[in-house]
């Protein structure tokens, strides 16, 4: 799905960032516009799931909200069908 600008044109931003996910990023971080850290020469260091992955090992408690909801089981469940008759009105 693409955005229209106020002349009318299409963009399709989902193809414009994946062709330009491996340019360097505007600012002082080193990274690119995936996340990727970048050493000289602009080479990748350290890919974003490695970035990710190492924050989640230093920060166990940022793993998302916890559930207080059971745990449920995945197994087949007996079901018994039994037949209602309508009782006629008198």
């Amino acid at each position: 799905m693409g955005h229209r600008t106020m002349q009318g044109k299409i963009i399709d931003l989902d193809k414009l960032m994946s062709q330009n996910e491996l340019m360097p990023a505007i600012g002082n971080m080193k990274v690119n516009a995936r996340g990727d850290e970048l050493g000289p020469g602009g080479k990748i260091v350290k890919k974003r799931e490695d970035v990710v992955a190492e924050y989640y090992e230093d920060n166990p408690n940022a793993r998302g909200r916890k559930t207080t909801a059971p745990v449920v089981e995945d197994r087949p469940v007996e079901v018994t069908i039994t037949k209602q008759t309508k009782k006629s009105e008198e």
